[in-house]
Formats: C-alpha cells, structure tokens, sequence
C-alpha cells in the first residue's frame, strides 16, 4: 500500500479523497492555487503545497508543479479526482517516469477512450451496442451529407476530442447540416484545439444511462450497477439516481453483463463509467469516463461500496475485494448537485457563505468541502456541494430527499437549492418520467420562475 498519496484536486473530491485515505492510514498531501489556500482539504491534510496563482492552466493544471510537489513531499502516489489531470494520459505518463503511481487508469486507456472516434471503435469491437454514425472522422460535407442520409435526419454532429456539450450541434435537415458541421468544427477547436468532428443518429427522447465499472488490471472486472443522469442542463448533469426507473431487472443485468465483459478484454484497470443513450428498450454506447465520477455517491450508497477506497487498492496493486456475484443492491439513491448560481438565469454566484447548514439524519449525506465563512472563488466550477439520500424505496428516497432539501441553508450567495425543492415536488419527477431533453423544456416554460418567486 502506499505511504503518502498527493490529491492533485480541490473542493469536495480532494476532501472525499482525503478521508478516504485517512481510513487507509495513508498520510496525505493537498496541492492547491493561492485562492484555495483556506480550502477544507487543505486544512485537513498531512501536509500542503502551493502550486501556483487561482487560474487552473498555472495550478491545478500544471503538471511540473505538481511533480515538484510529489518529490518535495515524497509522495509515492497521486489521486487526479474528477476534471482538471484526470483524464490526462501525458499526465499519468509523466507520473510514471518519476516513479510515482497514477492511481486511475492506464495511459493507453485513457488516451483511448478521451478520442470519442477510437471509443466507438473500441466499443463496437469489444461487443457494446453503438449509435449508428460515421466510422470515424468527417473530412468534408459531401461525406457528411452521405452518412446522414444512410442513418437518416435527425443527426448529431459531436467534437471527437471532447465532451460536456461543446462541439455538439443538431442538424434536423440537410439544408441544416452545412451550419451544424462549421458550428460544431469551430466551437471543437476553440474548446480542444482539435476540429474533428463525427456523425451519430440523434435520438429524439432518449435517457442518459451510465454503468459504474471496476477492474484491477488483472483480468477481472465488475459492473456495479447503473446511475440515471437524464435529467441536464446545457448537456450538463444536475440531478442522478440509481437505478434508474426506466429499467427493469432484466434490462440492467443484460447490459452490466455486456459492460462487464467487454473491460475484461480491455484489461481495464481501476474505476470507470461506461455511459449510454437509452430508448425504446435499447442502449447505445456514447462514451467512457476513465476516472471518478461526480456522481459516484449514488452508487456508493446502494451498493456499500467505497469506490475511492477500491481505485487506491487497485492502483496499489490488489485484486479486486469483491466478486460480481457478491455484489448486492440495496434501496434507491438520489443525489442533486447544488452550484453557485442563480436559480432561474444561472448565472454564477461567488462569494462569502454567511450561514451554513447542511441536512442530516438517517440515509442522508452531504459531500461539500464548503463551511460557514468560506468563500466560493470565481475561478473554478461553481459547486457548493452534493446532496445525497437514500431510501428503501424510490417514494421513501424522494420524501427523504424533500426534507434534507427544505432543512439545507446556505446564505450569502445564491444556489440552485430551489430548483431541486420544485423538482422533487414534480409530478413527473415523482413518477420517474424525464428524458433527457426534461428538465430545458421545464425551465423554458417558466415552472421554476413562478415557483421560487413563491418560495
């Protein structure tokens, strides 16, 4: 096991890295900006580095200055989190040629499946259901307009080096696909450097399914399950549970075994989130997530599972603790991520928390880094925290979750607290009927704007 692990992240994941070692008896170093000097993991840690000024390109992202930290503090291994170095396959790289653990995935696993052309290749090869779309890259509209006319209008035209929604264009008619493909080409390479672009069919009204999965690199590998994350914003995730109330036994037993199957053969080490689009009883592979999620709480929850615990052990060479067959699902799990923004515009919300109190009692859990007086800097994302519940049932989880909602404070700054206290009093929420296209048309009908006024 290792001696010192490096968090090489801030905010709520470097705190939940923390006492994850903390529970291993592994000593801890926290890295952070000037900006985050008084974060909570900073103050928690062992020991703490500066790396550099509040932008994340000269701290956070800047690989020498973490490795500098590594060798000042001898820590043998670093844990990326979620965002900034994660899935940064020169990152891990570089680790390695310093004798230090990258504890994630292997570099050709993360280069892999960061290029959403070689995933879908990959993919398709190792047996997992596909979108139907271009092979690989499009390299002019003639060929765009022949792919689009053999998998048929409505298509998505997506960025292959990136995610989160840029780069992504609808074309509904070939008349529409010119402007779709330039739009697309140049928000690709204003976000990625990189102008490449693919093809898929568009899905009208699909659901977001991902499968948390688990490997050691020695030929075993697990699915625990699925989380929904159907419910977006700007192709951004706001609102996941598991499981999800679109799928039956049978249906998640199918594609965890698909899943399972296919990160044996990819000899896949550590943790990873193989995510779908899902309609009308079928799954199509859209990407992989070769790192922790933000969402991983939910999981957490209905399995008992501590999968920070699980990626450190594995990284530090372990078989897996535990067998599929071992695996159990208990109850159902919610979990709202609650940001630094105005609840109707979202526009973004920095500063002081003047009065803090998060909720608390049986199957609920909070995982924020924040506290009364600390303020949120205007440099990185804006969230505040993760509410997470879990109950027996999926109507047990939701009452419970409507009151750790209405018992949560955070004054000073706005949040998008009220956003989830309508949510959960929605009937189709209730009822688990969203799609993934939900919660836009909601906010574009003005629910929420009448509704907060009165709160």
């Amino acid at each position: 096991m290792f001696d010192k692990i490096l968090i090489a992240n801030r905010g709520e994941i470097a705190l939940r890295i923390l006492r994850a070692c903390k529970e291993l008896g592994i000593a801890t170093v926290a890295v952070h900006s000037t900006a985050d000097a008084d974060a909570m993991h900073v103050r928690l840690a062992d020991e703490s580095v500066c790396i550099g000024p509040p932008t994340a390109r000269d701290s956070y992202l800047n690989m020498p200055a973490i490795i500098s930290a590594c060798e000042i503090t001898g820590a043998d291994a670093v844990h990326p989190g979620y965002g900034f170095l994660s899935e940064n396959a020169r990152f891990a790289e570089m680790l390695a040629d310093h004798n230090i653990t990258f504890i994630g995935p292997k570099a050709e696993h993360i280069r892999l499946m960061g290029d959403k052309i070689e995933a879908k290749r990959t993919a398709k090869r190792l047996g997992i259901p596909c979108v139907p779309g271009s092979e690989g890259g499009i390299s002019d509209d003639e060929e765009a307009r022949r792919v689009a006319a053999e998998i048929g209008f409505p298509v998505l035209i997506k960025a292959a080096a990136g995610g989160g929604g840029r780069g992504m264009k609808v074309a509904r008619t070939a008349d529409e696909l010119p402007y779709a493909l330039q739009t697309a080409r140049t928000e690709a390479k204003a976000a990625f450097g990189d102008d490449a672009v693919y093809i898929e069919k568009y899905l009208e009204k699909p659901r977001h399914i991902e499968l948390q999965v688990l490997g050691d690199g020695k030929g075993n590998a697990i699915h625990l399950g699925e989380r929904d994350c159907s419910l977006q914003r700007r192709h951004q995730k706001v609102w996941e549970e598991g499981p999800s109330p679109a799928l039956n036994r049978a249906e998640r037993d199918r594609i965890g075994a698909i899943v399972a199957d296919a990160m044996k053969k990819l000899g896949y080490l550590g943790a990873g989130t193989v995510e779908f689009l899902y309609e009308n009883g079928e799954f199509y592979f859209i990407e992989m997530n070769t790192r922790i999620q933000v969402e991983h709480p939910v999981t957490e929850m209905i399995t008992g599972i501590d999968l920070v615990i699980e990626q450190i052990r594995i990284a530090a060479g372990h078989p897996l603790s535990i067998r599929q067959e071992d695996v159990q699902f208990s109850g159902h799990a919610i979990e709202c991520r609650i940001n630094a923004e105005h609840p109707v515009t979202f526009r973004p919300s920095p500063g002081a928390i003047t009065y803090y109190h998060p909720p608390g009692g049986l199957g609920v859990r909070v995982d924020s880094a924040v506290y009364q007086g600390y303020r949120i800097p205007p440099h990185y994302d804006s969230l505040v925290g993760k509410l997470i519940v879990h109950g027996r049932s999926r109507n047990e989880c939701l009452m419970r979750l409507r009151r750790a909602l209405d018992e949560f404070v955070v004054d000073g700054i706005d949040t998008t607290l009220p956003l989830f206290r309508t949510l959960v009093r929605n009937p189709d929420i209730q009822n688990g009927l969203y799609d993934i296209h939900w919660l836009e048309g909601f906010l574009r009908s003005g629910g929420l704007e009448l509704e907060s006024s009165e709160a």
